[in-house]
């Protein structure tokens, strides 16, 4: 049986730990409708070591989530979908950032994990990416989630 998962991001957790964030209500009711719906929520190792640069690991819910490891076959989608975002750099009008390698590990793993069918980000860089691949033919296994749609513009009508 298919295990239904969602991949949550850095800027997902830097909202969610912090309820003075304009989108912590939006991060909260996510987290909610995943728990209540057995999605399996997953954090990257690599969003682990993105946090901890502002934060402790001890703060994040490690306990309602699975943790994933960055492995081999993730290297190597890696290298596909860097490939694309480092070459169309320039249609993407990014603002100057350094993330860009860590948007491309996250996105090859929700997409070599078959049970995960979400990426939540509130990261505009990330969707402006995820867009760019499906323009460029790399269609994605999984749905981005923008956090700034609440989850009941993006699920309909949740009783939260």
């Amino acid at each position: 049986m298919k295990v239904n998962g969602v991949l949550l991001d850095t800027s997902f957790f830097i909202r969610f730990l912090n309820d003075a964030d304009p989108l912590f209500r939006n991060a909260l009711e996510y987290y909610k409708y995943f728990l209540s719906n057995d999605i399996k929520m997953y954090i990257s190792t690599i969003s682990i070591a993105e946090y901890c640069v502002g934060g402790s690991i001890s703060e994040l819910p490690l306990r309602n989530l699975a943790i994933l490891p960055f492995n081999l076959n993730h290297a190597t989608k890696t290298g596909e979908i860097a490939k694309i975002v480092f070459t169309k750099k320039g249609k993407l009008k990014l603002a100057e950032r350094n993330i860009i390698p860590n948007d491309s590990k996250l996105f090859s793993q929700a997409d070599v994990e078959k049970n995960i069918i979400y990426y939540l980000s509130s990261d505009t860089e990330s969707i402006k990416i995820y867009n760019l691949l499906q323009e460029e033919g790399l269609k994605p296994s999984f749905n981005f989630i923008d956090l700034n749609i609440p989850p009941n513009e993006y699920f309909g009508y949740l009783d939260l």
